[in-house]
């Protein structure tokens, strides 16, 4: 081991794949035990909605301020304070879905603490990795959050039926809990006489916080350094970034309508149990995990080999990923087998996932120096629709029991996802129009 060398990059990417995947299995978690306990005492579809959106609500709240905390203390240290902050939480509320309000305080606090997350990973992911590198870096560690939903979705009902739901809380807990010691171990910021060509480059030291004694070195020969205001006026006029925005937005509203309520889907609209479909249940996120590495791999191909420029690339895995995505939603509630819909939430999900190599990369493409801002400000649009998403399909689906009170006809899902089908056709259109791969922000 002391003869070879492995770049701290590397390890510090696997780290926020690793971070990314205990993330979502704790939402899909949630969505789960959360689920078993409200159906034992028999809550309606749509106060489920409301418990299973409020974690958006903490959530939208926090990912401008955690782009902000992440740029002016360091993506580093954020991180592990938001971990330690809802790991904590997760050990120490009970899940009683009688105890409403206890559960919406605590949802609320989980969503805040993980919405400094995504900033601070894409601060870090900005300053550590080159360009080169970016697509299949970023797709590799939002990978993470599939390869968690499907191990989730694979281990976790079992764990609910055998030890109950409770004993989610704190398998989440515990991983938490062993990812932040991981993290305060192994993670560091970038040293800043290994980039000597940041600046030009776009990443490292010119990313890094800095402090006033820092600002004084200019004038004796010493590197460039960042302006510490930040433009938000010119980001948030920003056609591109709009373009992120909007794509950001229908990936998370499609991605957490499926998270939250596909476990309803199966068990209602085609009768399934989940303990009985046995590791068929995780195949949707085991394609996202598959689809989110090649796109990066694509990506990062294209652009290297110059076979395509960055924005052509960028745009080119964005449209197809949607536009398949927008096909497979809909078919969604014309097969009525566990086959069929399995199949057509793999389909879905993964050309979703393959997607991310557009949008979700373009954040250090045009503001690698301000990353972790704008991936704040894209992220908000995608909690927006968490929580429009999950609470309206809740209310679809209480409004459809008065034609079919099991929920069980392909008339009462339509809706569901013919809404995310068609916002997925709407933004390739705009992702198309106005997005670039070039760096727009100095």
């Amino acid at each position: 081991m002391g003869t070879m060398k492995f770049p701290k990059r590397y390890l510090v990417v696997i780290l926020t794949f690793i971070c990314t995947s205990v993330c979502y299995i704790e939402r899909v978690g949630f969505s789960i035990a959360y689920t078993f306990a409200a159906d034992a005492v028999g809550v309606n579809q749509a106060s489920k909605g409301t418990i299973l959106s409020t974690f958006y609500y903490g959530y939208a709240c926090s990912q401008v301020p955690g782009g902000w905390a992440a740029q002016k203390i360091g993506g580093r240290k954020v991180l592990l304070l938001s971990f330690v902050l809802w790991s904590a939480t997760c050990a120490l509320v009970p899940l009683d879905p009688n105890r409403v309000f206890v559960m919406v305080v605590a949802r609320l606090l989980v969503g805040v603490a993980q919405g400094f997350i995504f900033p601070s990973i894409h601060t870090v992911l900005a300053q550590w990795v080159p360009p080169h590198e970016r697509s299949r870096s970023v797709s590799l560690t939002t990978s993470g959050m599939y390869l968690g939903a499907a191990a989730g979705m694979l281990f976790l009902p079992s764990l609910v039926k055998y030890r109950g739901p409770q004993a989610v809380f704190l398998v989440e807990a515990a991983l938490g809990a062993m990812w932040s010691l991981l993290w305060f171990k192994y993670a560091s910021d970038p040293p800043r006489s290994e980039h000597p060509k940041a600046t030009a480059a776009g990443f490292g030291e010119s990313a890094l916080p800095i402090n006033g004694s820092e600002k004084l070195k200019l004038e004796n020969g010493g590197s460039s350094i960042r302006s510490a205001k930040i433009p938000w006026k010119k980001i948030l006029l920003s056609l591109p970034v709009w373009a992120i925005v909007v794509n950001n937005f229908t990936f998370h509203y499609a991605l957490y309508v499926l998270m939250n309520w596909l476990p309803t889907y199966f068990e209602l609209g085609l009768q399934l149990s989940l303990q009985e479909m046995g590791s068929s249940k995780m195949l949707p996120y085991l394609n996202m995990f598959i689809f989110s590495n090649i796109g990066g791999v694509v990506a990062d191909h294209l652009v290297t080999k110059r076979i395509l420029s960055v924005t052509r690339t960028r745009k080119l895995l964005n449209t197809i990923g949607f536009i398949v995505a927008s096909l497979a939603l809909m078919a969604i509630p014309i097969f009525r087998t566990s086959g069929g819909a399995v199949l057509c939430s793999s389909v879905a999900l993964g050309f979703l996932a393959l997607g991310r190599a557009g949008f979700a990369v373009n954040h250090m493409d045009i503001a690698p120096r301000y990353a972790g801002i704008v991936m704040g400000v894209s992220n908000t649009a995608g909690t927006l629709a968490g929580i429009i998403g999950v609470d309206l399909t809740g209310k679809l689906l209480e409004a459809a029991r008065s034609v079919d009170s099991s929920l069980s006809s392909p008339e009462s899902w339509r809706l569901v996802f013919f809404i995310p089908g068609l916002l997925c056709i709407f933004s390739s259109l705009v992702f198309l129009l106005f997005s670039t791969g070039e760096r727009i922000f100095d």
